[in-house]
This record gives C-alpha cells, structure tokens and sequence, in this order.
C-alpha cells in the first residue's frame, strides 16, 4: 500500500475542512523566538499558544525550535518546514490543527554551535525550554548548580564547547554580550516549582564560576520569569501517527496528540520584547506561586503517585489505573485530606473542584499516557510534588499517612529494576544505578533500604530523612509495596490509620 503524501507547505491547501490549518502567511514569518527542547509538550502547549497568537495579532514571533539531546529534528519536523499535527483526544472525540508557528528547527546535538548561533542572534528576544528537571544541572533538595554534574565539570573546563543546558546558555549570553548587547528573556516551561528562580541560579552561577563581566551583564540584561504550564501530552505513538493517515488521508511523521484543557501562567518580568501570549489565553500574573504548588501537587502529584501505584500494581497507563476503584479511592483521599490544606489560596479556583477536575482529566481513556513514561526522573520530581507537601504537613503536626505512600512507591519502582528483583522493568532515573545498588546489597529489608534511600541529601534534606514519622510510614510503604501484594498494602491505609504497623516497624528498626 503506497503511504500517502507527507505534510508539506504545498499540501495545506489540498487538506481536508475538518483539519484547521494557520490563519495566518508563514512566508512572511520572521523568528523572534528560539525554543530548546522540541518535545511533544512543547508542541502541544507553547508552540500553539503562539500559533494562535499569530492568528491574533500577526509579529515577527516565529519559533526556532533547538534540540541538544535527541531526538533529531531535520528528518521530522525537518522534512515538513516546521509543520505538524496537533490531535486534540478526549474519549471518542478527536479534533486536528495544524501547527505553522516553528519556522525552522536546528540539531545541535554533536556540538553546541548551532544552538549558539540561534541563540545569541539579535533577532531572538525570548527563549523557552523544556529540557526536563535533570536538564537544569541543579540538586533537587536545594536548587543549587550541580558542580559535580560531568556536564557541568566539562563546560567549566571548556566553556566555548558547552554541553549542558547551563553551560549553553551561559555561552550564548556571553557572544551576545560581546556582540550586540540586546537584552532576553530566558523562560523555562519545564514542571520545576519556581522554574525562572532555579534556572536564573544555574545560569548565574555557572557565569559567576566564569568570572569576568558577564555575571553582572546577566543581572542587567536577562529576566527569568517563572511559569506554571499545564497540559497532558503523552509521547506520540504510531498509532497516532497512524490516525492522522486514517482520518485525514496525509502522513505526517510529527504529529502530537493532548488533552483539551491547557493553562500557561507566566509571571510578568520580562526583559525587552515579549510575545502578548495572554491575549490568547495565557495569564500574565506578579506571583505564579500559588498556580504552581496547585497544579504540582495536585495534578502532578496525582500523576507521580498513579504511574508508580499503578506499575506496581500492574496497570500501564495511568487512565487504567485511575480506573482502579481502590487508586482513584486512596488519590482522591490523599489529595483532599492531606494535599489540599497545604495550598495558598489560588485566585478564581476552588480546590476541591480542582481535584475532581484533574481526576477526570486522568481518566481521558484517548490519552494513553504510559505510567513508565511519567515515572521518568522521579527523583527530580518527588520533591515538589510530594516531599514539600509532607514538610508542610510534619511542621503542623498532621498526618503524612496517605502522602508518603507514593513516595514509597518512588523507591520500590527503582528497587525492583535491581538485579536482586529480576530487573523488574527497565527504569529512567538519574539516582535509578545508585539506588540499584543499594537493593542489590541489602533486598527487601524495609528499614535498612529506607535508611540508605533517605540518606540520599540530594532528593531528602535530611531533617526531613531524620524525622520518625516519616521514616515509620516510608518503612511501612516499602514493606506492604515490595510484598507480592503491593495493592493490599494501599487497601489497608484506605481502610484507616496505621498506628499498631508504624508501632511495629519502630520495634524492628
């Protein structure tokens, strides 16, 4: 069967009335906007935020879009001027647009000088990323630049040859400096609570190991706004890809597929000229911090705490294990009764209506996100999304029960990827080999494999690893999870407290 023609310039005009194409000339697009990290969230989120803007009010903010890690651009995005399928999903619905906003796309993955040259241009006035939390180079406990990460090490020895995030943008703000001058805005758009504060920690940093001027031309010439961005967007399956065939009757080797719902919070510090994206949607507020503890310890803590209940428990997307009566019991109990009192309050939002909300986002059974997939780097994730939540919980002197159950879970997924356990599954972790390690030495002993996972000062601060209660119900969880019966663990602390099995655990310790 000959596949049919691929999405090209020339094709939009041929496609069918039921796919929205741009609205707007893409020949006279000029880019105003270079973004590192061309992933599918980016595609799904930002990348039509802008597209939709052009629709709006038509500027010069067209998208470069740069990869430093694979995957590479030119055979995909590449081959088809920038174009590409935005499939929106919900159950039975499905809904296409095409994306015009990315005028031309850049591998940088041998070697940092392409990337540089996009982003020291004077034509580009805002950069974004999303290069996943690992990609800052920073330590989850605190926020601090990694000096012992090997990029990191590499790019302070050969600062002309960056290959860290960090270490690339460091370089391009120093050839812009020596070159014309012209200020930008660094945006990040990665899920990091006070993302523009870590990112401008890592830049600032890395400039100030450096030496020289460009530290103090960073503090009067670069912003780093932080932002909340919210929409689910699994990697793209050849399924989708096959949809897209099926229905529209093109081949299109860069579709991406989303929910309907997206939220883009941006705080208002800029350097130079933005893009006016809250005319499309996007809010530009003075404090994006009660949006981000919102959205990551709610909808991300329900997604952290279901892909790792769910993989233990045998479901492999998180809409299959929300469909579980006893995970979407025990996520929605955790969320009301110990996540919602650590919250500020959020203009325009009622929180309980929140977490219904996010519970039936999750449950969208045409968004097959793979639990493995959103178990990705979860020892940069727990922090924000389940350890802050507990501190605030222990200073009060209120129940950390059901919370610590999935940060249980964190560390029973990366035990079983051990030898000692069969190698389970195959796991992506920075901390997955070290962690390894430490079942393979010590098996299934809850105490002893709490006591070498808590003593871990790069993901737990260790006030937080010495306190009992939370080291009683870690042991617990590990216990109940790494038994051959992880869900009965989950079916007891649903059933109510847990004092005479914490009791127990402090006797065995």
């Amino acid at each position: 069967m000959r596949r049919s023609e691929s999405l090209a310039p020339a094709l939009l005009g041929r496609l069918p009335s039921a796919v929205r194409k741009p609205a707007y000339d893409r020949a006279a697009l000029k880019p105003g906007i270079a973004h590192i990290g061309v992933g599918a969230f980016h595609r799904c989120h930002q990348a039509e935020y802008t597209d939709d803007l052009l629709e709006n009010s038509f500027d010069r903010w067209g998208l470069i879009g740069i990869n430093i890690r694979p995957p590479l651009l030119a055979g995909t995005l590449g081959r088809q001027n920038g174009l590409y399928t935005r499939l929106i999903r919900e159950n039975d619905e499905v809904e296409a647009r095409i994306i015009g906003s990315i005028v031309r796309v850049v591998d940088s993955q041998d070697g940092a000088a392409p990337a540089l040259d996009v982003l020291a241009s004077p034509e580009i006035e805002m950069v974004t990323m999303t290069v996943t939390e690992k990609g800052y180079c920073h330590i989850p406990s605190s926020g601090a630049l990694d000096l012992d990460n090997p990029d990191i090490a590499h790019d302070l020895a050969s600062p002309e040859a960056p290959r860290s995030v960090p270490g690339i943008l460091a370089r391009a703000l120093e050839l812009r400096m020596a070159s014309h001058g012209r200020p930008v805005t660094l945006l990040s758009c990665d899920n990091i609570p006070t993302n523009g504060v870590i990112l401008g920690n890592v830049v600032r940093a890395f400039a100030e190991r450096r030496g020289g001027k460009l530290a103090d031309w960073i503090e009067a010439n670069v912003a780093f706004p932080s932002a909340m961005v919210d929409r689910i967007a699994p990697a793209t399956s050849a399924a989708d890809i096959g949809t897209v065939e099926q229905r529209y009757g093109y081949h299109d080797s860069a579709v991406v597929v989303g929910e309907r719902f997206r939220q883009w919070v941006i705080e208002n510090r800029f350097a130079g000229r933005v893009p006016r994206w809250d005319r499309v949607g996007a809010t530009f507020i003075d404090d994006v911090t009660p949006f981000e503890h919102l959205k990551m310890r709610v909808l991300n803590g329900a997604q952290t705490t279901l892909s790792y209940l769910g993989v233990l428990g045998g479901f492999e997307h998180t809409s299959d294990a929300i469909a579980n009566s006893l995970l979407a019991n025990f996520v929605r109990r955790m969320l009301t009764e110990e996540t919602l009192p650590t919250l500020m309050a959020v203009p325009g939002i009622v929180p309980a209506a929140y977490v219904e909300q996010s519970l039936s986002r999750l449950a969208n059974t045409a968004i097959r996100h793979r639990n493995h997939q959103i178990a990705t780097d979860g020892s940069q994730k727990i922090v924000q999304r389940l350890l802050n939540p507990i501190r605030d919980r222990l200073a009060k002197g209120a129940s950390i029960e059901l919370l610590s159950v999935p940060v249980a879970g964190w560390m029973a997924y990366l035990v079983k990827a051990s030898t000692r356990f069969g190698r389970a599954w195959q796991v992506s972790d920075p901390f997955a080999e070290r962690i390894a390690a430490i079942a393979d030495r010590i098996g299934s002993d809850g105490n002893a494999l709490a006591d070498a996972i808590l003593a871990i000062d790069a993901i737990f601060d260790p006030q937080l690893a010495a306190n009992a209660k939370f080291r009683a119900h870690v042991v617990a969880g590990l216990d109940g999870l790494l038994s051959n019966d992880p869900m009965g663990l989950v079916r007891q602390v649903c059933s109510g407290p847990t004092d005479a099995r914490l009791k127990q655990s402090a006797r065995s310790a």
